[in-house]
């Protein structure tokens, strides 16, 4: 194990400390924690200075609430009187100043995206905003709508000058089964490129394609059971989705089309999409830190990639909290070796129990059986940038190893240049170090490996 040396990490005068690159928390207060704030809005306080009432905000009105005692703040065209919650805020009031008065929908996304601001601002909500005219009263009348339709010269497509291009699909059938066939135009598709649900009567499939989904959602004409299966054609990118029947009859029509069907759209406008995954086991692996065994549902077809997460959700005291968290095998072990017959309904993560946290100990309470909600893949890691490496670094500290455990599978496993890994691993004491014999195994398995 590696010897840290006593000084201070980053050193004093490093640029980390001088300037981070993202977003750092900010200290807050006594009495300021989330669990404080979910408190607040179950108290009955007027959040919004409004008594209740929900009115329609125009951006001159909106503007003129820019001011840390009275901010309010525009995300996906509901308002909120943030000035409350300057406090609570995690990131600190200068990153919700930087928003107030304004639409602040970007710069969430930007930073909190996978927060459930209903949620957490729904005591704060003072209205939505007021909707603009179609055109300015000086609108030239060449512009002017034809048959409910602008004319092609004034129609422009986001997708048509950057982005892939847009996929399409087919399906055909059966006596038993039903097949959905998407071709991507792609060659670098592959199943964890495809996160497939089927809920009720509803099946919804999404294909990441670069910084793009390409989104299914249709309500199916009839029903089918609850497993499916998912097979990719890389060299190709053709994608078939076979679902089964319930009954050998003829579908006149594969269903009716739900939100977003058939479109190619930023994987950041997709939103965060859920199912429930039951717990199935948890194991002590340090004096804090356990390993989580959750089975994703029979309709559910879902693998993360590589230096991506997911985020869990808990409605705690009757606010949805979300954390997020990357998944790892049931051992590091496990990671090197292809299984004959995979197994994807299964996922691992290693999580520390913080006992004065609001959401791991709600976490840990969790009993074999219960239900956790577990979102889609998130993040912006390429492994493609891995092409060629000869070196790897890797540093972590405390259960920041979790999403080392997959990149180091991957290095060892997928890269021929490869000549040497080292990882720093940080920790309180011995007693921390996540999987310290079976990283050791490894090291002396593999000479080209260091910790």
């Amino acid at each position: 194990m590696l010897n840290v040396p006593s000084q201070s990490f980053p050193g004093p005068s490093s640029q980390q400390r001088v300037s981070s690159g993202g977003r750092s928390k900010v200290p807050l207060k006594q009495g300021r924690s989330l669990m404080d704030w979910i408190r607040l809005t179950k108290s009955g306080k007027d959040l919004t200075g409004l008594k209740g009432r929900l009115i329609e905000v125009t951006e001159e009105e909106l503007k003129k609430h820019n001011k840390k005692d009275d901010c309010w703040i525009c995300i996906r065209g509901f308002v909120y009187n943030v000035s409350p919650y300057m406090e609570y805020h995690p990131g600190g009031e200068e990153e919700l100043m930087s928003a107030a008065g304004s639409d602040g929908t970007d710069l969430f996304d930007q930073v909190h995206r996978w927060v459930n601001y209903e949620s957490m601002l729904k005591e704060c909500l003072v209205g939505r905003m007021a909707v603009k005219p179609a055109f300015p009263k000086d609108y030239h009348e060449e512009k002017r709508l034809l048959n409910g339709m602008l004319p092609k010269s004034q129609v422009t497509d986001p997708l048509a000058k950057e982005g892939p291009s847009s996929p399409s699909y087919d399906w055909f059938q059966t006596d038993a089964l039903v097949t959905i066939v998407i071709y991507t135009k792609q060659k670098d598709i592959y199943l964890d490129s495809v996160i497939a649900d089927h809920r009720d009567d509803s099946f919804r499939a999404e294909t990441v394609i670069k910084d793009y989904s390409y989104l299914i959602h249709i309500a199916l004409s009839h029903e089918i059971q609850e497993d499916f299966s998912v097979r990719v054609v890389e060299n190709v990118g053709k994608i078939e989705i076979v679902l089964k029947k319930k009954e050998n009859t003829s579908w006149k029509c594969l269903g009716h089309p739900l939100e977003n069907h058939n479109s190619l759209i930023p994987k950041k406008d997709t939103g965060l999409y859920y199912r429930k995954c039951q717990l199935i086991s948890k194991e002590d692996v340090t004096h804090d830190t356990k390993l989580f065994c959750l089975m994703l549902p029979p309709s559910t077809h879902l693998q993360v990639p590589t230096g991506l997460h997911v985020y869990f959700k808990l409605t705690i005291t009757g606010t949805e909290i979300v954390k997020p968290y990357t998944p790892i095998s049931d051992s590091l072990f496990s990671e090197f070796k292809e299984p004959v017959l995979p197994n994807n309904k299964y996922i691992y993560f290693l999580i520390k129990i913080y006992p004065a946290g609001l959401f791991t100990p709600e976490l840990d309470h969790l009993q074999i059986g219960d239900y956790v909600s577990v979102s889609n893949p998130e993040g912006n890691f390429k492994i493609s940038q891995f092409q060629d490496l000869e070196d790897l670094f890797l540093l972590a500290a405390g259960t920041g190893f979790t999403p080392m455990v997959k990149v180091l599978s991957y290095a060892l496993t997928h890269i021929p240049s490869l000549r040497k890994v080292k990882l720093m691993f940080f920790n309180k004491t011995e007693d921390d170090i996540i999987w310290r014999n079976q990283l050791e195994k490894l090291a002396f398995k593999d000479k080209s490996t260091y910790f």
